[in-house]
C-alpha cells in the first residue's frame, strides 16, 4: 500500500501567529464574496481550512451552527483566541489528507491553499468535505498580477530571509511598510491605473500600519506558495460543481465560490 505523503509542519506559520493577530473584518467579508455570513454561513455547519491564529474563526462563530477548525500548525493559537465560543472545535491535520469523516453545509479556505504542498491534492480533498447541495468558498494568490513578488520578492526571500528570527523579519516588515507610505499617499492617490498594484493599495490605505505591516511580514515569513492561474482555479470547479463564481480581488488574488451538486 503507498504510504501517503502528510505535509511536515512549518514553524513560520505558528512563530507569525504568536507574534500577530488580524481583525479587519472588510477585508474577510471581501475576500469570501458574493457570499455572506448573514445568507451563507448562518446556522451552518463549517468547516475552516487553515485556521491560522483564528481570526476568521472569531466572525463566523457568531453566526454559524458550529465550526470544526483545522491547521497543521497553529490550533493552540487559534483555539486561546476563541476560548469565548462553545461552537468551535480545533482540529490538528493536514488539509489534503485528513478524512473528518462528516461533510459540511460549507467550507471554506482564505488565503491557505497556494501555501500547501500541492494545491491541487488540497482542493480535491476539500471538496470531498462538502454536502451534496453545500458551499465551497475559497481565496488564493493569483499568478495573474503578482510577477513582482513572484520573480522579486519570493528569490529574496529565499536566499536571504529564510533564516532570519522572526523578530528581525518583523522589523525589516516595518522598515519596509513604512517607506511605502510616502509612494502610496502621493504618486498612487493620482488616477493612475497602470501603476503596479495600483488596486492593491487602496486597500492600504484603509488599514493601520500595524496591519500593512502583517501584510509585508505575512509575504517575507511564508515558507511556500504557488500563485495560481485562472485556468488552475477553473479546472478546480469543473466538475461537480454548479453556480460558480470566481473573480479578480485587487488585481493580485482570486476568490472563488461554488455550490456541490445534488444527486
Amino acid at each position: 500500500m503507498q504510504k501517503i505523503k502528510v505535509q511536515k509542519r512549518q514553524s513560520e506559520w505558528h512563530e507569525q501567529w504568536s507574534l500577530l493577530s488580524d481583525n479587519e473584518f472588510f477585508l474577510f467579508r471581501d475576500w469570501i464574496f458574493p457570499n455572506t455570513l448573514e445568507n451563507d454561513f448562518k446556522g451552518k455547519e463549517v468547516l475552516e481550512c487553515g485556521c491560522g491564529g483564528g481570526q476568521h474563526t472569531s466572525f463566523i462563530a457568531p453566526y454559524a451552527k458550529f465550526i470544526t477548525a483545522v491547521d497543521l500548525n497553529t490550533t493552540d493559537i487559534a483555539r486561546e483566541r476563541n476560548l469565548k465560543f462553545e461552537n468551535v472545535n480545533f482540529i490538528e491535520d493536514d488539509l489534503a489528507t485528513m478524512d473528518l469523516g462528516k461533510q459540511f453545509d460549507v467550507v471554506f479556505s482564505i488565503g491557505v491553499i497556494h501555501h500547501t504542498d500541492n494545491p491541487e491534492k488540497t482542493i480535491e480533498n476539500l471538496k470531498k468535505h462538502v454536502k451534496p447541495g453545500g458551499k465551497i468558498i475559497i481565496w488564493v494568490y493569483s499568478e495573474e498580477g503578482n510577477n513582482l513578488v513572484q520573480y522579486g520578492v519570493e528569490p529574496i526571500r529565499k536566499l536571504f530571509l529564510t533564516k532570519l528570527k522572526r523578530n528581525s523579519l518583523l522589523f525589516i516588515s516595518k522598515m519596509i511598510t513604512a517607506f511605502m507610505y510616502l509612494p502610496i499617499y502621493t504618486l498612487y492617490l493620482f488616477p493612475l491605473n497602470s501603476l503596479p498594484y495600483y488596486e492593491y493599495f487602496s486597500n492600504f490605505r484603509k488599514m493601520t500600519f500595524y496591519r500593512n505591516a502583517l501584510n509585508v511580514f505575512d509575504k517575507l515569513n511564508a515558507p511556500q506558495v504557488d500563485f495560481i492561474r485562472l485556468d488552475r482555479m477553473k479546472k478546480w470547479f469543473s466538475n461537480n460543481f454548479e453556480e460558480v463564481h470566481i473573480s479578480a480581488y485587487k488585481g493580485v488574488s482570486w476568490r472563488a465560490s461554488a455550490r456541490r451538486i445534488e444527486k
